[in-house]
């Protein structure tokens, strides 16, 4: 099945705002420059309202159907880029060194920019679209920040719905599951304190460095031994730091690392366990520890009933056989979770086809699936919305 006739027309116009974007990236909160972009494309289109610095720098913008009053379902997608140099030698490349829109979110972007335009032309519907612009997707947690600024019981948004592209997955496709769908993400800090002494007397230190070592084996424990291998579960020390010198045991080290989960009382467990292995491996070899553990984005969990609606959303557009609804979870992470904590919704992933990965530096949104998002975003609206 084709894309919407509009959708396919507007592709070259939205590339063109798509590569603006990717030319310019910002940052977490930073998006000052992105979101007057978005702010005035809004505008332009004349939906009825448009309202900026929710959550310090998001957007919001309301498009009320010519059908009568009804209820408001929520799309969102993000601006902010990663803090990357990007290599993918493209003549709309970053212009900024160290920035680069890696993730696709400029992707994310235009498309619901492209829906938005085309949504304001038409009102087909009965109810509001509430289109959703949000900083600091990237580690800043801008969904809660804009949660918290009570736009959705402002504008009485009944549903929230969310996009990612997808490399790998082929060009007008579509993948989604039900229940988790992406991890939740904590990270934890573990300082190990033992005395230091010359590297030739080791017998007169508590040597941090070993009882690290030790740590991070024991930690693999959680994993492999003491949780159901059908209970999803990532144990991964990212960072040892500890000593300046070849030929000084240091007084102390310290590490970092992140688990990932998919179900609530994994993640409880994890946390316990983590800390009760850290301080024992820790006092068995004559140390110390102090652990920081941190909660952040919890896990994307996509609502039954807006699952099968949001997949059968995308078999209108890309046909029933291009959409699937048996995809493995991602052990990432994602804050349109918090959303989905407020609201019933459901998180659908959109075909790149064959590019370089997410967050490498030489990925880039491929503006050939930007018809498809349109389309998708367009018929949800006047699918949830219809008269």
């Amino acid at each position: 099945m084709p894309v919407l006739n509009r959708a396919a027309e507007m592709q070259e116009e939205v590339a063109g705002w798509r590569r603006h974007l990717h030319e310019h990236p910002e940052i977490l909160y930073d998006v000052h420059e992105t979101a007057k972009f978005v702010a005035d494309k809004l505008t332009s289109f004349g939906c009825d309202i448009v309202e900026t610095g929710i959550g310090r720098t998001g957007v919001v913008a309301i498009i009320k159907g010519r059908q009568g009053d009804g209820p408001t379902v929520g799309f969102r997608a993000d601006m902010d880029a990663l803090p990357i140099l990007e290599t993918s030698g493209k003549e709309w490349a970053s212009k900024t060194p160290g920035k680069a829109h890696s993730c696709g979110h400029d992707g994310h972007t235009a498309m619901l920019l492209g829906a938005a335009q085309y949504l304001a032309e038409t009102r087909n519907f009965k109810g509001s679209v509430a289109v959703i612009f949000q900083p600091a997707e990237e580690g800043g947690a801008g969904a809660l920040a804009m949660i918290e600024d009570g736009f959705i019981e402002k504008h009485s948004i009944s549903q929230v719905y969310g996009m990612h592209n997808s490399p790998g997955l082929p060009l007008g496709e579509f993948a989604i599951r039900k229940g988790s769908v992406m991890a939740a993400a904590d990270t934890f800090e573990i300082i190990v304190n033992g005395r230091g002494s010359h590297a030739a007397q080791p017998h007169l230190s508590v040597d941090p460095v070993l009882t690290a070592g030790h740590i991070v084996v024991a930690l693999q424990s959680i994993v492999s031994r003491q949780t159901d291998p059908l209970k999803s579960l990532v144990v991964t020390v990212a960072s040892i730091h500890g000593g300046d010198a070849n030929n000084v045991i240091p007084d102390t080290v310290k590490m970092g690392g992140t688990v990932r989960t998919l179900l609530p009382e994994t993640r409880d467990f994890a946390e316990k366990r983590l800390k009760e292995v850290v301080q024992a491996t820790a006092l068995a070899h004559g140390a110390t520890a102090e652990v920081n553990y941190r909660r952040g984005y919890p896990v994307t969990f996509n609502h039954d009933s807006e699952t099968d609606f949001a997949a059968a959303v995308a078999g209108k557009v890309a046909g029933p056989k291009a959409v699937d609804m048996t995809m493995a979870p991602h052990m990432g992470a994602e804050d349109f979770s918090y959303m989905l904590e407020r609201r019933p919704g459901a998180f659908i992933f959109i075909g790149n086809g064959d590019t370089a990965s997410l967050h490498n530096p030489a990925y880039d949104f491929n503006d050939e699936a930007l018809p498809y998002g349109i389309s998708y975003w367009v018929t949800l609206a006047e699918t949830a919305l219809a008269a």
